[in-house]
Protein backbone atom coordinates (compact mmCIF):
# COMPACT_ATOMS: atom_id res chain seq x y z
CA UNK A 1 0.00 0.00 0.00
CA UNK A 2 3.12 2.61 0.56
CA UNK A 3 5.58 3.25 -1.58
CA UNK A 4 8.86 2.75 0.61
CA UNK A 5 8.66 0.28 2.88
CA UNK A 6 9.55 0.73 6.75
CA UNK A 7 10.37 -1.54 9.49
CA UNK A 8 7.31 -2.52 11.30
CA UNK A 9 8.92 -1.63 14.36
CA UNK A 10 9.39 1.92 12.78
CA UNK A 11 5.98 2.47 11.85
CA UNK A 12 5.07 1.39 15.79
CA UNK A 13 7.35 4.13 16.96
CA UNK A 14 5.45 6.26 14.57
CA UNK A 15 2.14 5.42 15.88
CA UNK A 16 3.32 6.30 19.40
CA UNK A 17 5.21 9.67 18.13
CA UNK A 18 1.47 10.71 16.67
CA UNK A 19 -0.35 10.32 19.81
CA UNK A 20 2.41 12.28 21.39
CA UNK A 21 1.62 14.55 19.15
CA UNK A 22 -2.01 14.24 19.55
CA UNK A 23 -2.47 13.96 23.24
CA UNK A 24 0.06 17.27 23.90
CA UNK A 25 -1.62 19.66 21.54
CA UNK A 26 -5.03 18.80 23.48
CA UNK A 27 -3.22 18.89 26.91
CA UNK A 28 -2.15 21.93 25.85
CA UNK A 29 -5.56 23.67 24.56
CA UNK A 30 -7.48 21.89 26.71
CA UNK A 31 -5.73 23.43 30.02
CA UNK A 32 -6.25 27.07 28.43
CA UNK A 33 -10.31 26.13 27.38
CA UNK A 34 -11.18 24.92 30.74
CA UNK A 35 -9.02 28.23 32.61
CA UNK A 36 -11.27 30.77 30.31
CA UNK A 37 -13.87 31.35 33.49
CA UNK A 38 -11.01 32.05 35.68
CA UNK A 39 -9.75 34.14 33.34
CA UNK A 40 -12.93 36.17 32.40
CA UNK A 41 -13.94 36.69 36.18
CA UNK A 42 -9.71 38.65 36.76
CA UNK A 43 -9.86 40.36 33.52
CA UNK A 44 -13.52 41.47 33.94
CA UNK A 45 -14.74 40.33 30.81
CA UNK A 46 -18.18 40.51 29.49
CA UNK A 47 -19.14 37.44 26.66
CA UNK A 48 -18.75 40.13 23.86
CA UNK A 49 -15.22 41.09 25.20
CA UNK A 50 -14.10 37.22 25.41
CA UNK A 51 -15.45 36.88 22.04
CA UNK A 52 -13.27 39.50 20.49
CA UNK A 53 -10.34 38.25 22.65
CA UNK A 54 -10.59 34.77 21.12
CA UNK A 55 -10.49 36.15 17.71
CA UNK A 56 -6.77 36.33 18.52
CA UNK A 57 -6.58 32.45 18.57
CA UNK A 58 -8.51 32.92 15.21
CA UNK A 59 -6.14 35.49 13.50
CA UNK A 60 -3.02 33.76 14.20
CA UNK A 61 -4.39 30.33 13.13
CA UNK A 62 -5.77 32.26 9.94
CA UNK A 63 -1.76 33.38 9.58
CA UNK A 64 -0.56 30.13 10.22
CA UNK A 65 -2.82 27.58 8.08
CA UNK A 66 -2.66 28.44 4.69
CA UNK A 67 1.47 28.39 4.93
CA UNK A 68 1.69 25.19 6.87
CA UNK A 69 1.34 22.35 3.86
CA UNK A 70 3.83 24.61 2.17
CA UNK A 71 6.17 24.54 5.07
CA UNK A 72 5.48 20.77 5.38
CA UNK A 73 6.90 20.23 1.90
CA UNK A 74 10.11 22.12 3.13
CA UNK A 75 11.03 20.78 6.67
CA UNK A 76 8.43 17.78 7.16
CA UNK A 77 6.13 17.31 9.65
CA UNK A 78 7.87 16.71 12.67
CA UNK A 79 10.11 19.74 12.23
CA UNK A 80 7.24 21.70 12.01
CA UNK A 81 5.24 20.22 14.86
CA UNK A 82 8.56 20.62 17.03
CA UNK A 83 8.91 24.35 16.07
CA UNK A 84 4.76 24.60 17.02
CA UNK A 85 4.89 22.59 20.36
CA UNK A 86 8.06 25.52 21.92
CA UNK A 87 6.24 27.94 20.53
CA UNK A 88 2.80 27.29 21.94
CA UNK A 89 4.18 26.49 25.30
CA UNK A 90 5.41 30.01 25.30
CA UNK A 91 2.14 31.27 24.26
CA UNK A 92 0.43 29.10 27.04
CA UNK A 93 2.70 30.55 29.89
CA UNK A 94 2.25 34.22 28.17
CA UNK A 95 -1.74 34.07 28.58
CA UNK A 96 -1.22 31.93 32.01
CA UNK A 97 0.68 35.70 33.32
CA UNK A 98 -1.66 38.14 31.47
CA UNK A 99 -4.69 36.62 33.57
CA UNK A 100 -2.88 38.95 36.06
CA UNK A 101 -1.40 41.30 34.16
CA UNK A 102 -3.85 42.84 31.48
CA UNK A 103 -5.92 42.24 28.37
CA UNK A 104 -3.69 43.25 25.57
CA UNK A 105 -0.54 41.04 26.87
CA UNK A 106 -3.46 38.02 26.71
CA UNK A 107 -4.26 38.75 22.92
CA UNK A 108 -0.79 38.50 21.96
CA UNK A 109 -0.03 35.05 24.06
CA UNK A 110 -3.66 34.08 22.70
CA UNK A 111 -2.54 35.42 19.16
CA UNK A 112 0.88 32.96 19.40
CA UNK A 113 -1.38 30.20 20.86
CA UNK A 114 -3.75 29.92 17.46
CA UNK A 115 -0.39 30.36 15.04
CA UNK A 116 1.28 27.32 16.88
CA UNK A 117 -2.18 25.39 16.87
CA UNK A 118 -3.01 25.85 13.61
CA UNK A 119 0.31 24.63 12.20
CA UNK A 120 0.95 21.90 15.05
CA UNK A 121 -2.78 20.64 13.67
CA UNK A 122 -2.02 20.31 10.27
CA UNK A 123 1.44 18.92 10.80
CA UNK A 124 -0.02 16.00 13.11
CA UNK A 125 -3.15 15.14 10.69
CA UNK A 126 -0.94 14.98 7.82
CA UNK A 127 1.83 12.72 10.01
CA UNK A 128 -1.56 10.85 10.81
CA UNK A 129 -2.67 10.49 7.82
CA UNK A 130 1.05 9.14 6.65
CA UNK A 131 1.19 6.42 9.58
CA UNK A 132 -2.56 5.31 8.77
CA UNK A 133 -1.65 4.66 5.00
CA UNK A 134 1.93 2.89 6.19
CA UNK A 135 -0.53 0.39 8.55
CA UNK A 136 -2.89 -0.12 6.41
CA UNK A 137 -6.01 -0.03 8.50
CA UNK A 138 -8.15 2.46 9.81
CA UNK A 139 -6.69 4.55 13.18
CA UNK A 140 -7.38 7.80 12.89
CA UNK A 141 -10.11 8.75 14.76
CA UNK A 142 -8.06 7.08 17.96
CA UNK A 143 -5.28 9.81 17.33
CA UNK A 144 -7.86 12.12 17.78
CA UNK A 145 -8.61 10.40 20.63
CA UNK A 146 -5.53 11.14 21.76
CA UNK A 147 -6.32 14.48 21.45
CA UNK A 148 -9.21 14.36 23.40
CA UNK A 149 -7.29 12.53 26.21
CA UNK A 150 -5.15 15.50 26.59
CA UNK A 151 -8.00 17.40 26.76
CA UNK A 152 -9.77 15.66 29.21
CA UNK A 153 -6.55 15.73 31.54
CA UNK A 154 -6.60 19.30 30.76
CA UNK A 155 -9.65 19.70 31.57
CA UNK A 156 -10.05 17.55 35.10
CA UNK A 157 -5.93 19.05 36.15
CA UNK A 158 -8.07 22.48 35.78
CA UNK A 159 -10.85 21.33 38.14
CA UNK A 160 -7.98 20.11 40.99
CA UNK A 161 -6.35 23.45 40.24
CA UNK A 162 -9.17 25.46 40.76
CA UNK A 163 -10.23 23.31 44.15
CA UNK A 164 -6.94 23.82 44.87
CA UNK A 165 -7.27 27.22 45.01
CA UNK A 166 -3.94 27.62 42.54
CA UNK A 167 -3.84 30.45 40.37
CA UNK A 168 -4.06 30.44 36.72
CA UNK A 169 -0.31 31.98 35.85
CA UNK A 170 0.91 29.00 38.22
CA UNK A 171 -1.08 26.10 36.45
CA UNK A 172 -0.33 27.23 33.00
CA UNK A 173 3.00 28.04 33.19
CA UNK A 174 3.98 24.49 34.77
CA UNK A 175 1.66 22.82 31.55
CA UNK A 176 3.88 25.23 29.16
CA UNK A 177 6.37 24.03 30.66
CA UNK A 178 5.52 19.68 29.96
CA UNK A 179 4.44 20.10 26.55
CA UNK A 180 7.35 22.32 25.63
CA UNK A 181 9.57 19.53 26.46
CA UNK A 182 7.89 16.22 26.11
CA UNK A 183 6.39 16.96 22.62
CA UNK A 184 9.71 17.50 20.62
CA UNK A 185 11.30 14.59 21.83
CA UNK A 186 8.19 12.23 21.52
CA UNK A 187 7.82 13.08 17.92
CA UNK A 188 11.38 12.21 16.80
CA UNK A 189 9.65 9.55 15.34
CA UNK A 190 7.87 10.84 12.89
CA UNK A 191 8.04 8.95 9.51
CA UNK A 192 9.04 11.21 6.10
CA UNK A 193 5.52 12.37 4.55
CA UNK A 194 7.52 12.11 0.74
CA UNK A 195 7.00 7.71 1.68
CA UNK A 196 3.66 7.53 0.90
CA UNK A 197 2.36 6.95 -2.87
CA UNK A 198 -0.27 5.58 -4.88
CA UNK A 199 -1.29 1.77 -4.85
CA UNK A 200 0.09 -0.42 -7.37
CA UNK A 201 -3.33 -1.83 -7.96
CA UNK A 202 -5.16 1.07 -9.46
CA UNK A 203 -2.71 2.13 -11.90
CA UNK A 204 -2.02 5.56 -11.55
CA UNK A 205 1.93 5.19 -10.30
CA UNK A 206 3.84 7.92 -11.73
CA UNK A 207 0.94 10.63 -11.53
CA UNK A 208 2.07 13.97 -10.12
CA UNK A 209 1.30 14.44 -6.53
CA UNK A 210 -0.97 17.85 -6.42
CA UNK A 211 0.19 21.15 -4.61
CA UNK A 212 -1.73 22.10 -1.80
CA UNK A 213 -3.14 25.00 -4.22
CA UNK A 214 -4.11 22.16 -6.79
CA UNK A 215 -6.04 20.38 -3.81
CA UNK A 216 -8.17 24.09 -3.39
CA UNK A 217 -9.58 23.44 -6.39
CA UNK A 218 -11.17 20.05 -6.26
CA UNK A 219 -14.91 19.71 -5.79
CA UNK A 220 -14.69 16.33 -3.18
CA UNK A 221 -11.90 17.96 -1.18
CA UNK A 222 -13.93 21.28 -0.67
CA UNK A 223 -17.21 19.32 0.34
CA UNK A 224 -15.38 17.15 2.79
CA UNK A 225 -13.55 20.35 4.18
CA UNK A 226 -17.44 21.96 4.32
CA UNK A 227 -18.26 18.67 6.72
CA UNK A 228 -15.53 18.84 8.82
CA UNK A 229 -16.15 22.62 8.96
CA UNK A 230 -19.40 22.40 10.97
CA UNK A 231 -18.07 19.34 13.19
CA UNK A 232 -14.86 21.58 13.83
CA UNK A 233 -17.36 24.52 14.97
CA UNK A 234 -19.14 22.02 17.27
CA UNK A 235 -15.67 21.25 18.92
CA UNK A 236 -14.47 24.30 19.05
CA UNK A 237 -17.93 26.23 20.37
CA UNK A 238 -17.60 22.95 23.12
CA UNK A 239 -14.18 23.50 24.01
CA UNK A 240 -14.51 27.57 24.71
CA UNK A 241 -18.27 28.09 26.15
CA UNK A 242 -19.40 25.15 27.64
CA UNK A 243 -17.88 25.80 31.05
CA UNK A 244 -18.95 29.12 30.63
CA UNK A 245 -22.28 28.50 29.58
CA UNK A 246 -23.26 25.71 32.22
CA UNK A 247 -22.24 28.53 35.02
CA UNK A 248 -24.08 31.16 33.09
CA UNK A 249 -26.71 29.78 32.15
CA UNK A 250 -27.61 27.20 35.15
CA UNK A 251 -26.29 29.35 37.57
CA UNK A 252 -23.60 26.04 38.84
CA UNK A 253 -20.89 26.29 41.22
CA UNK A 254 -17.47 27.44 39.88
CA UNK A 255 -16.12 23.51 39.55
CA UNK A 256 -19.22 22.27 37.72
CA UNK A 257 -17.91 24.40 34.73
CA UNK A 258 -14.75 22.33 34.21
CA UNK A 259 -16.30 19.01 35.48
CA UNK A 260 -19.51 19.66 32.23
CA UNK A 261 -16.22 20.26 29.79
CA UNK A 262 -14.79 17.43 31.15
CA UNK A 263 -17.91 15.01 30.85
CA UNK A 264 -17.99 16.43 27.16
CA UNK A 265 -14.89 15.19 26.28
CA UNK A 266 -15.13 12.35 28.02
CA UNK A 267 -17.88 11.01 25.14
CA UNK A 268 -15.76 12.75 22.36
CA UNK A 269 -12.40 10.24 23.77
CA UNK A 270 -14.99 7.18 23.72
CA UNK A 271 -16.47 7.79 20.17
CA UNK A 272 -13.29 8.54 18.60
CA UNK A 273 -11.27 5.12 19.98
CA UNK A 274 -14.65 2.93 19.34
CA UNK A 275 -15.44 4.82 16.38
CA UNK A 276 -13.48 2.94 13.76
CA UNK A 277 -15.02 -0.82 14.51
CA UNK A 278 -18.22 0.69 13.86
CA UNK A 279 -17.20 2.80 10.98
CA UNK A 280 -15.84 -0.85 9.56
CA UNK A 281 -19.05 -2.92 10.29
CA UNK A 282 -21.71 -0.31 8.55
CA UNK A 283 -19.79 2.30 6.79
CA UNK A 284 -18.94 5.70 7.08
CA UNK A 285 -21.67 7.26 5.45
CA UNK A 286 -24.43 6.07 8.08
CA UNK A 287 -22.16 5.98 11.26
CA UNK A 288 -21.64 9.69 10.83
CA UNK A 289 -24.92 10.59 10.13
CA UNK A 290 -26.62 8.57 13.31
CA UNK A 291 -23.82 10.20 15.40
CA UNK A 292 -24.64 13.73 14.10
CA UNK A 293 -28.36 13.24 15.22
CA UNK A 294 -27.33 12.10 18.42
CA UNK A 295 -25.48 15.30 18.28
CA UNK A 296 -28.36 17.41 17.37
CA UNK A 297 -30.20 15.70 20.21
CA UNK A 298 -27.87 16.27 22.99
CA UNK A 299 -27.16 19.68 21.66
CA UNK A 300 -30.87 20.59 22.02
CA UNK A 301 -30.67 18.80 25.95
CA UNK A 302 -28.08 21.38 27.03
CA UNK A 303 -30.05 24.38 25.75
CA UNK A 304 -33.20 23.75 26.65
CA UNK A 305 -32.47 21.34 29.69
CA UNK A 306 -34.41 22.50 33.13
CA UNK A 307 -31.50 21.56 35.17
CA UNK A 308 -27.92 21.65 35.12
CA UNK A 309 -28.08 17.57 35.81
CA UNK A 310 -30.22 16.78 32.49
CA UNK A 311 -27.56 20.03 30.64
CA UNK A 312 -24.74 17.64 31.89
CA UNK A 313 -26.25 14.68 30.20
CA UNK A 314 -26.85 17.11 26.40
CA UNK A 315 -23.39 17.39 27.06
CA UNK A 316 -22.35 14.00 27.09
CA UNK A 317 -24.55 13.27 24.16
CA UNK A 318 -23.30 16.61 22.46
CA UNK A 319 -19.50 15.62 22.52
CA UNK A 320 -20.22 11.78 21.59
CA UNK A 321 -21.92 12.60 18.60
CA UNK A 322 -19.21 14.82 17.18
CA UNK A 323 -16.61 12.27 18.11
CA UNK A 324 -16.21 11.24 14.57
CA UNK A 325 -16.72 14.24 12.26
CA UNK A 326 -13.65 15.76 12.36
CA UNK A 327 -11.23 12.47 12.28
CA UNK A 328 -13.42 11.11 9.47
CA UNK A 329 -12.97 13.69 7.34
CA UNK A 330 -9.61 13.35 7.63
CA UNK A 331 -9.44 9.93 6.69
CA UNK A 332 -11.72 11.03 3.90
CA UNK A 333 -9.69 12.98 2.88
CA UNK A 334 -6.43 10.54 2.69
CA UNK A 335 -8.25 8.03 0.28
CA UNK A 336 -5.85 8.37 -2.12
CA UNK A 337 -2.28 7.67 -0.41
CA UNK A 338 -0.59 9.74 -3.33
CA UNK A 339 -2.79 12.67 -2.58
CA UNK A 340 -3.21 12.64 1.35
CA UNK A 341 -0.85 15.72 2.47
CA UNK A 342 -2.06 18.30 0.22
CA UNK A 343 -5.55 17.10 0.67
CA UNK A 344 -5.40 16.48 5.00
CA UNK A 345 -3.96 19.87 4.70
CA UNK A 346 -6.60 21.77 2.82
CA UNK A 347 -9.41 19.93 5.28
CA UNK A 348 -7.91 20.34 8.31
CA UNK A 349 -7.25 23.92 7.71
CA UNK A 350 -11.06 24.40 6.33
CA UNK A 351 -11.88 22.50 10.15
CA UNK A 352 -9.65 24.65 12.12
CA UNK A 353 -10.29 28.02 11.18
CA UNK A 354 -13.84 26.98 12.21
CA UNK A 355 -12.75 25.43 15.22
CA UNK A 356 -10.89 28.64 16.03
CA UNK A 357 -12.51 31.30 14.37
CA UNK A 358 -16.61 30.33 14.94
CA UNK A 359 -16.86 30.51 18.52
CA UNK A 360 -15.59 34.14 19.19
CA UNK A 361 -18.50 34.79 16.92
CA UNK A 362 -20.75 32.75 19.12
CA UNK A 363 -19.02 35.34 21.73
CA UNK A 364 -20.41 38.22 20.21
CA UNK A 365 -23.72 36.55 20.04
CA UNK A 366 -23.98 34.97 23.36
CA UNK A 367 -23.93 39.43 24.31
CA UNK A 368 -27.31 39.78 23.19
CA UNK A 369 -29.06 36.64 23.54
CA UNK A 370 -27.05 34.70 26.28
CA UNK A 371 -24.34 31.87 25.84
CA UNK A 372 -26.62 29.24 25.51
CA UNK A 373 -29.29 30.53 23.07
CA UNK A 374 -26.33 31.69 21.16
CA UNK A 375 -24.76 27.66 20.73
CA UNK A 376 -28.16 26.78 18.57
CA UNK A 377 -26.05 27.76 15.55
CA UNK A 378 -24.17 25.06 15.90
CA UNK A 379 -27.13 22.30 15.57
CA UNK A 380 -27.41 24.44 12.02
CA UNK A 381 -24.12 23.55 11.41
CA UNK A 382 -24.44 19.89 11.96
CA UNK A 383 -27.73 19.53 10.22
CA UNK A 384 -25.66 21.40 7.32
CA UNK A 385 -22.89 18.53 7.60
CA UNK A 386 -25.82 15.90 7.47
CA UNK A 387 -26.71 16.94 4.09
CA UNK A 388 -23.15 16.66 2.50
CA UNK A 389 -21.79 13.43 4.74
CA UNK A 390 -22.05 11.50 1.19
CA UNK A 391 -18.83 13.35 0.23
CA UNK A 392 -16.61 10.88 3.55
CA UNK A 393 -17.83 8.05 1.38
CA UNK A 394 -14.51 6.16 0.37
CA UNK A 395 -13.48 6.61 -3.16
CA UNK A 396 -12.84 3.56 -5.62
CA UNK A 397 -10.11 4.24 -8.32
CA UNK A 398 -11.94 5.63 -10.80
CA UNK A 399 -13.58 7.66 -8.52
CA UNK A 400 -10.43 8.91 -7.63
CA UNK A 401 -9.61 9.97 -11.08
CA UNK A 402 -12.44 11.69 -11.59
CA UNK A 403 -12.55 13.78 -8.69
CA UNK A 404 -8.59 14.20 -9.43
CA UNK A 405 -9.99 15.84 -12.87
CA UNK A 406 -13.30 17.31 -12.14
Amino acid sequence: MTAAPFSRPAVGRAVGATYVAFIGSGLGFGSWAARIPQVVDQLDLSPRDLGLVLLAIAAGSVLALPLAGWVIARIGTRRLVTAMAVLLAVALAGAGVSSVIGVLPLVVSLFLLGTANGAWDVGMNVQGAVVEQHLGRTIMSRFHAGFSVGTVAGALITSLMVWLGVGVAAHLVGIALLVGVAVPLGVRAFLPEGDVGPSSEDGDAGRPAPSVFDAWREPRTLLIGLFVLAFAFAEGSANDWIAVAVLEGYGAPDVVGPLTFAVFLTAMTVGRWFGPGLLDRFGRVPVIRTMASVALVGLGLFILAPSVELAVVGAFLWGGGISLGFPLGMSAAADDPERAPARVSVVASIGYVAFLGGPPLLGLLGEDAGVLRALSVVAVLLALALLVSGAVRPLQPAQERRATTA
